[in-house]
Order: C-alpha cells, then sequence, then structure tokens
C-alpha cells in the first residue's frame, strides 16, 4: 500500500477513484494528481472515452506546468494516472468519486457499479451539482459511507467544494471528507441535503434572471454582466459563467429546481431555445458570447 500524504490541511487518500472522465471529472482528477503522491484511476464508458480523458487530463496539467502553477514534471503525474472501462479497477481505491452527466438513470447506475467493486472501507462520493444525496444515499448498501463532493469549474482553479450530507452520513464521512478537501488547499462548506445546496441554487437563481433579462431585451449581456463585476465584485458575470458551465448544464439544473422547489427556477424560454440551437457556451464555441 502507498504511504499515505498528508500536509497541514488535510490527509490526501492512498488511492483516488473517478468515475466519468469528462470536464468535471478530469479537473477533480488534475486536482487530486497534484496534491500528493498518490494514484488517480478514472473509469470510462469505453476505450475511446478513456483515452480522451487520459489527453484531457494531461493537456491541463501541462498548461498548469506551463504557466508556473506547479512545478514537477509532467511525466511524473502521468505514471500515477490510469484508466480503466472496468469499474473492477476501483477496488483498491480509498475514495471514489462520480462525476458523471447530471442524469439520475445514469448516476444511480454509476454510483451502484461503484460501490459493488469497492472494498469495506472505502468512501464514495457523487459530485452532482443538484440532485437529492438523501435519494441517491437511499440506493446505496451502505449509505453512511457516502455524501456529496461538489467541485466548481474550473476545478483546479477553484477554492470551494460543497460537502453536502444526508441524514445517513456518518459523522466519519464528514470529517474525512474535511480532510480531504483541505489536503486539496481548498475550503469545505458543509450543507444538509436541500435541492441545489448552497451554490447552485444562489447562483442558478442570479443566472436566470440574468438570461431573463436578455431574453427582454434590458441589457446586453456584456453590460448585464459588468453590472455584477463592477458594482457587486462579482469575479465573472453571471452570463459568462452560465457559458463556462454549459447552457445545457444550467438548463438540467434548472428544470430539477423547478420540479422540488417552484416556478422561481423556471427555466427561461430563451435558456430552451439557445440550447435548441446547440448554443452551449464555451464547448459549443457559442453561447451569450462567442468563442474561437
Amino acid at each position: 500500500m502507498q504511504e499515505r500524504i498528508s500536509n497541514r490541511h488535510g490527509q490526501i487518500p492512498t488511492q483516488v477513484g473517478v468515475v466519468g472522465g469528462g470536464q468535471m471529472g478530469s479537473g477533480i482528477a488534475h486536482a487530486f494528481l497534484v496534491a500528493g503522491s498518490l494514484k488517480v484511476i478514472v473509469v470510462e464508458i469505453d476505450h475511446t472515452a478513456a483515452q480522451q480523458a487520459i489527453e484531457r487530463i494531461c493537456g491541463a496539467l501541462q498548461k498548469s506546468l506551463d504557466r508556473g502553477h506547479i512545478s514537477r514534471e509532467i511525466h511524473e503525474w502521468s505514471t500515477r494516472l490510469a484508466t480503466s472501462t472496468d469499474y473492477s479497477a476501483l477496488s483498491d481505491c480509498e475514495l471514489v468519486i462520480e462525476a458523471v452527466p447530471e442524469a439520475w438513470d445514469i448516476k444511480v447506475s454509476s454510483l451502484l457499479q461503484a460501490e459493488s467493486n469497492l472494498n469495506e472501507d472505502s468512501w464514495l462520493a457523487t459530485n452532482t451539482s443538484s440532485m437529492s444525496i438523501r435519494s441517491l444515499s437511499k440506493q446505496l448498501e451502505r449509505p453512511d459511507r457516502f455524501c456529496g463532493l461538489h467541485f466548481f469549474n474550473p476545478v483546479p482553479a477553484s477554492k470551494l467544494v460543497e460537502i453536502v450530507l444526508a441524514p445517513c452520513t456518518s459523522s466519519e464521512m464528514e470529517d474525512k471528507s474535511r480532510s480531504w478537501v483541505e489536503a486539496l488547499g481548498k475550503t469545505p462548506i458543509v450543507l444538509n441535503d436541500s435541492p441545489g445546496f448552497a451554490s447552485s441554487r444562489l447562483g442558478l437563481a442570479i443566472g436566470l434572471e440574468a438570461i431573463r433579462m436578455v431574453q427582454e431585451d434590458v441589457a446586453t449581456p456584456e453590460d448585464i454582466d459588468n453590472a455584477m463585476v463592477l458594482g457587486y465584485k462579482f469575479p465573472i458575470g453571471p452570463l459568462a459563467l452560465t457559458d463556462i458551465v454549459g447552457l445545457d448544464v444550467r438548463l438540467g439544473i434548472a428544470e430539477y429546481l423547478h420540479s422540488t422547489l417552484g416556478d422561481r427556477f423556471e427555466p427561461p424560454r430563451l435558456l430552451r431555445e439557445m440550447v435548441d440551437r446547440g448554443e452551449l457556451g464555451r464547448k459549443s464555441g457559442r453561447g451569450f458570447y462567442t468563442y474561437k
């Protein structure tokens, strides 16, 4: 077994598994790789997706190296990074974080497959940004060893992680989660399970209202964003942030919160129209802004 890596802020797991190597999953893998000399295993749906995950993570690590944010050579991390299409590869992981798309059936299936391959000392978390941790925990055999670990995009640069507890989440899971987050150099906030948690609920409320303002021709996206950046000291405007998150992702969260919290989270017509046109933000090259 690898030697456990500790620092003054927390304790890194011995081995971490990430289910899903997309934008969020690769960011989570990146954060753990640079935090200590542990192994990270990313499980993907097929070999093509697994190769894309490797390229995504190594590319991000190289950018961090080029910018002087990290100092070790890239190959030191690549030798500790592995991918698999088989959930059994997670069997030796102390912590596994699910980071698949925000769809209930996909989440539950991924969590069940991960849990069935973990040993009795392992811990399981979901990176969902809005789904009920209580409801997800009820699908599991060991709900006391499960919680939400909601990372933010981009994961390496973000300083916040929401730890979301279900009623059955053990105090040991809460304590370990705090330690893991602090070991990554991030700040944990602990929440009891509620739709949208804190960040998605508050951030989405602002984002949806900004979209309605564009829809109603109140002002341009640039001026709306500048109002919040210059007037309220937001680091980025709500529409630019929506482009980063992805309009399809924002729509999915809005639909869920609309169903659980009521009409205040009803998705604006403009948001639906833009998603239907494929204007998803940065990842498609066009959202409220145009990207090369």
